[in-house]
């Protein structure tokens, strides 16, 4: 197995004590469900994509483990990866903690260190001045991938679900007529998505609320991804690696888990403190 070719993938050191029989087996059980991820979708990263052979093969393998611990590791550069507001664990049983922490420990850093390097050597910048740009210059994969990441860590919440109160609330039954109709076609513009993609609600120029999808990383901050001058507030990632472990092709029924783990409160904040200003929420 993956974990076995490296233990450091398996969140050991080789100077610490001996692992207990419950810290070995939770481990190799992460390590399963990173092992396939990393087997199906691979990672984000330019320099390093494996095949099946290279995953199967017993030479491959120890090949693929280094890449995998290497992906976790934060290149020098202008950005870093923001630890997530919760444990691995804390949106269970609905996104899984093996899911959880290769999505963030190693997809998510892999788009920052592609940005990284696409940004080596020119004046600094803040991710969200990026975006307007990012599809003229070839930013919206990495630069995308950063922001919409960013984005989708905090708006989930452990015990999240239940209902935007307030001006959001208002919006929404204004916009869909009501929350159990945003849900419907949020839940059908997210399932309707071809390939990778993205769902969201953003905020217009004129403070109301719409629903649209991107492609791949493209989002609503970019100039041409949608119509111009929304500002996104909620976002769903229906990348196959965000719900295949636990949920396999079956798209629908994690569009419907999400809805339990949605942090209204913030996402209600991202709409009065930057939505309704016409800003985009800053990373």
């Amino acid at each position: 197995m993956l974990a076995l070719a490296n233990p450091l993938v398996a969140g050991f050191s080789l100077n610490a004590a001996p692992p207990t029989r419950f810290q070995r087996a939770a481990s190799v059980c992460m390590a399963s469900g990173e092992d396939e991820l990393l087997r199906r979708f691979g990672l984000p990263a330019q320099d390093f994509t494996p095949s099946r052979r290279d995953v199967l093969g017993l030479a491959g393998a120890a090949a693929v483990a280094n890449a995998f611990q290497g992906a976790a590791v934060a290149d020098d550069g202008m950005f870093s990866l923001p630890p997530l507001p919760y444990d691995y664990g804390a949106l269970e049983p609905h996104i899984d903690a093996a899911t959880m922490k290769f999505h963030h420990d190693f997809h998510h850093q892999a788009y920052i260190n592609n940005l990284n390097k696409a940004m080596a050597g020119k004046p600094a910048a803040s991710l969200t001045s990026l975006m307007p740009g990012a599809i003229d210059a070839k930013l919206n994969n990495a630069g995308g991938g950063h922001y919409n990441h960013c984005l989708f860590w905090t708006t989930m919440k452990k015990g999240g679900g239940g209902e935007p109160s307030g001006v959001l609330g208002d919006k929404i039954k204004e916009a869909f007529g009501s929350f159990d109709d945003f849900k419907s076609q949020f839940a059908a513009a997210s399932a309707g998505v071809f390939g990778s993609g993205w769902s969201w609600l953003a905020v217009a120029k004129d403070g109301s609320v719409k629903i649209v999808t991107t492609p791949n990383q493209n989002n609503p901050l970019m100039n041409g991804a949608t119509e111009p001058g929304l500002i996104p507030i909620l976002g769903l990632d229906v990348w196959e690696h965000a719900y295949y472990l636990k949920y396999q092709n079956r798209r629908p029924e994690y569009i419907a888990a999400f809805w339990n783990v949605v942090d209204w409160d913030k996402v209600g904040e991202y709409y009065t403190e930057y939505g309704a200003k016409g800003e985009a929420v800053p990373f």
